[in-house]
């Protein structure tokens, strides 16, 4: 059993609160929960309106899968245009 955990540092230029960064948050968890099947949270800076820490999870039997999950869920974030990524680290257990 792997578990690939990713840690993404995100700025979010457009917030000017908390409602509007939760706002876009919610609405990127959901859609990586969804497609990639991962566990999602933010993990720093909850009560910053500009700033977050997310953590992505995914468990296989196969290192090569998981890495691939979480490639494709960087990808999907990288191109979000609610936010930027500001810094990335992928470990696996």
């Amino acid at each position: 059993m792997v578990i690939g955990l990713l840690w993404v540092q995100v700025h979010y230029p457009e917030s000017g609160s908390l409602k509007s960064k939760r706002a876009v948050l919610r609405s990127l968890t959901d859609r990586l929960r969804k497609r990639f099947n991962v566990s999602l949270a933010e993990v720093e800076h909850q009560d910053l309106w500009q700033r977050s820490v997310l953590a992505v999870v995914t468990v296989n039997t196969d290192k090569r899968h998981a890495d691939s999950t979480l490639s494709k869920v960087l990808d999907l974030m990288e191109g979000e245009g609610d936010l930027q990524v500001t810094g990335v680290q992928t470990e696996f257990l």
